[in-house]
């Protein structure tokens, strides 16, 4: 029988498998090309996601974020506070996502993925209506809170994924 928790499991499965896919074999360039001036990277659109997901399930599992836990921060060594998850990023922001390696993005995703994997794992199908979050009408339950990061995520390696198919065929 598959449960809630086995098909969040999948969805955010899904999402590291596309990162890696989408990071396989790029380099400096790839990472930080703009398909126009103010177009988002394809090193931004990882990043962001991932901080979304490290995030949000910290947050919700009660944890410190892996981002600063296992020092993929000081590792990226970007210009943003610790707290910065690319919600609202600038144009400037957005390409000051750079000199960092494909072996550090795929370092973070998979230690993101694990320390989600090990929560999600970790939970009941009744967990999932508890509230996590009472700022909005409905509030929002912990399963809403985990579709809504896997969805999140899904477009933005999906955009990602368009910007190197792109890159690609140039």
């Amino acid at each position: 029988m598959t449960t809630a928790t086995d098909l969040l499991l999948d969805g955010f499965g899904r999402v590291n498998e596309n990162v890696h896919a989408v990071l396989d074999g790029a380099d400096e360039g790839v990472l930080t090309t703009r398909l126009d001036a103010d177009a988002n990277t394809i090193g931004w659109l990882v990043w962001h996601l991932l901080r979304v997901q490290d995030d949000h399930v910290a947050g919700v599992a009660g944890t410190e974020q892996v981002w600063t836990a296992r020092g993929w921060h000081e590792r990226f060594g970007l210009p943003f506070g610790a707290e910065a998850t690319g919600y609202g990023s600038s144009s400037d922001d957005v390409a000051a996502v750079r000199g960092v390696s494909v072996a550090d993005y795929l370092g973070y995703a998979d230690d993101v993925h694990a320390a989600t994997r090990t929560y999600v794992q970790g939970l009941a199908d009744e967990d999932l209506a508890r509230v996590v979050d009472e700022n909005w009408d409905p509030p929002v339950t912990l399963a809403v809170r985990l579709v809504s990061v896997v969805d999140d995520d899904l477009e933005h390696v999906g955009q990602a994924a368009f910007v190197r198919g792109v890159l690609d065929r140039r």
